[in-house]
């Protein structure tokens, strides 16, 4: 009999799988704009192939196990085609952002073929200034939760003409299709082991009752462990809706310099500015649909890396803490004031990990981190909206030869959450990613327009003509 390389689904994962259905689509992505002409195709296609070297799953595809005995499993896809997940596509002249935007969200509404492995990447030619795009999707459940590996990461250099690397020379084995005994053996042999381990975990429970203490408080912890969180749930708002299948996308860049100047003169991080700008994007929008606002504050939802003691090339654990958004409060000071206090407090209590270290990687990627934040428990009636911020390389980086010259992340829509915003920098700049559904946000522009005035606010602020104002020294808490 042939052999074959069968991995199974972590349970993570395979609910992934699950909570696709309806308007839920599990994939994040990105789009990055690259000066100069593209690649030839075939040569694009070329360059992807030899880069999957480092990521293997994503020549892999989903199989189920017969009769539903067990979780579906990763095998290599015998069929692999790289032509049909390497696609071409241009936009009619002059191809404006607007037009980009259009048929990147285009890509992001349609969902991902089960039949074949789970990724897609599109070139879009026919930019504005000559230069080209790629936008990459992935599936959540492909992003792998280990190795924070993602496809667009793989692809990029840190210099126009790298040297090859040999692992990117070697041949890919052409792997039959799992035979259905296979499969079986394979799920009777993952059941012989569950069933194998229930003994020793139900001893460990019982002989060591603050251990299983310890790591129940722990799942706890990994939704914030705020009683508070779990007995109120967010507010309702036009942002809390049943959503359709088709997205919208936005984007909004400020220079990091603003961030951390804001940050330098009223204290806490990057992120707690950033935080304080969503809040003021979304309270120019509630007020421009006439929304009451007065006292109301939403919550975000923050994925947070903390510490481990893996390498630097393991995946950071992810954590979600919770901000206030005080979209009732006209003060951006206040805003800033009542984010600053809720972070540190909740950050305090647990080891995080400062942005040079989690992006110290060079496996570095913000649809990973986007991934591993799915696969975080959450509390789904306790958010408003899901906001990331993860700084990324502050150097040029190149896809053989041509410059990046702009990136975007796109994160993804779950529950009743008609807004996802992502935040990354690079090279100088904070570059927001805002996916939105289109029928319930058809002017999300205006929640981007909204982060970059907010900003130039609060960067007004902090100039020494402001007399010195300060955020208040004793903030609400959420």
């Amino acid at each position: 009999m042939h052999r074959t390389h069968l991995t199974e689904l972590t349970a993570a994962d395979a609910s992934l799988l699950r909570e696709e259905r309806g308007a839920a689509h599990m994939h994040v992505g990105g789009v990055a704009v690259f000066a100069g002409p593209s690649l030839p195709i075939d040569a694009l296609r070329e360059h992807v192939l030899r880069r999957l070297a480092r990521i293997p799953r994503y020549r892999t595809v989903l199989v189920d196990p017969p009769l539903g005995l067990g979780r579906p499993r990763w095998a290599v896809d015998p069929t692999f085609n790289i032509e049909y997940h390497v696609r071409h596509t241009a936009l009619p002249a002059p191809g404006n952002l607007a037009e980009l935007r259009t048929a990147a969200a285009r890509i992001f509404s349609q969902r991902l073929d089960r039949t074949k492995p789970l990724w897609e990447l599109w070139v879009i030619e026919g930019l504005w200034d000559g230069g080209f795009a790629l936008v990459t999707k992935s599936h959540q459940a492909l992003v792998d939760g280990v190795v924070a590996m993602d496809l667009m990461t793989t692809l990029l250099d840190s210099e126009p003409d790298p040297p090859l690397d040999r692992e990117e020379q070697r041949r890919w084995p052409a792997l039959p299709s799992p035979t259905t005994a296979q499969l079986l053996a394979a799920s009777a042999t993952s059941a012989v082991r569950t069933a194998a381990g229930l003994p020793s975990r139900l001893a460990r429970t019982v002989s060591s009752p603050s251990a299983a203490a310890a790591r129940l408080r722990e799942l706890v912890d990994s939704t914030n462990g705020r009683v508070v969180s779990r007995l109120s749930p967010a507010p309702a708002s036009p942002l809390n809706v049943p959503i359709g299948t088709h997205r919208t996308l936005a984007y909004a860049r400020v220079p990091v310099a603003d961030l951390k100047r804001v940050k330098d003169r009223f204290g806490g991080t990057v992120n707690d500015v950033v935080l304080a700008a969503v809040a003021g994007a979304i309270r120019g929008w509630l007020l421009d649909r006439g929304t009451e606002v007065e006292g109301l504050e939403l919550r975000a939802a923050v994925p947070v890396a903390i510490a481990s003691t893996g390498s630097s090339e393991q995946a950071r654990p992810i954590t979600m803490l919770y901000a206030p958004l005080s979209v009732g409060e006209a003060d951006p000071l206040v805003r800033l004031s009542r984010v600053r206090h809720a972070m540190s407090t909740s950050l305090a209590a647990k080891r995080t990990v400062g942005a040079d270290t989690w992006t110290a990687s060079s496996s570095f990627g913000v649809p990973s981190v986007l991934a591993q934040a799915s696969r975080v428990p959450l509390a789904d009636r306790h958010f408003n909206v899901l906001v990331t911020n993860v700084p990324g390389p502050q150097a040029a980086m190149y896809l053989q030869g041509r410059r990046l010259r702009h990136t975007l992340a796109v994160p993804f829509l779950s529950g009743d959450r008609a807004l996802a915003i992502a935040a990354t920098s690079y090279d100088g700049w904070v570059e927001f990613g805002l996916l939105g559904d289109q029928d319930k946000l058809p002017k999300i522009r205006l929640i981007a327009e909204g982060i970059e005035a907010t900003v130039a606010e609060l960067v007004e602020l902090a100039q020494p003509s402001s007399n010195g104002r300060r955020p208040p020294a004793s903030p609400k808490a959420v």
